[in-house]
This record gives structure tokens, sequence and C-alpha cells, in this order.
């Protein structure tokens, strides 16, 4: 019980510390080092045939794309 309460206030502690660090420099949380793309993985997902539900998602994406640019006014 006693390492449950010290990690407990450990966390409250990292937490506040970056709550404050948000609050005075007005900036979010970043990566370090560029992400996957640092590493030559050039999708979260490496697989060489996207799934069903990512083909629905880009699909939709797509049409709404198209949509909006044959409603667009300018």
């Amino acid at each position: 019980m006693e390492v449950f309460i010290a990690a407990f206030i450990f966390f409250l502690l990292a937490f506040a510390g970056m709550s404050l660090g948000y609050i005075i420099k007005r900036k979010s949380i970043q990566g370090s080092c560029g992400g996957l793309g640092s590493i030559g993985v050039e999708k979260v997902c490496d697989c060489p045939e996207p799934c069903d539900a990512r083909k629905k998602r880009e699909a939709r994406e797509a049409a709404r794309n198209a949509q909006l640019e044959k409603n667009r006014i300018i």
C-alpha cells in the first residue's frame, strides 16, 4: 500500500509539473525525435494492404473532400 501511495503522489507531481509548464509556456507536449518517420516507418500501420475499416474511412474522407472542392466558392 505504501508503494501505491508513493507512486500515486509521484504521478500527481508529474501531472502538476506538466500542467504548470503548459500554463506558463502555452505549448503542448511534443515528441522529441520526429516520431516514426525518423526510423523509416511511413505510416502507423506498416502493413502492405490497409484493413477494411481504414479503406472505408479513406473513402469517406475522399468523398468529403471531393464534395467540399465541388462546393468551393473561391
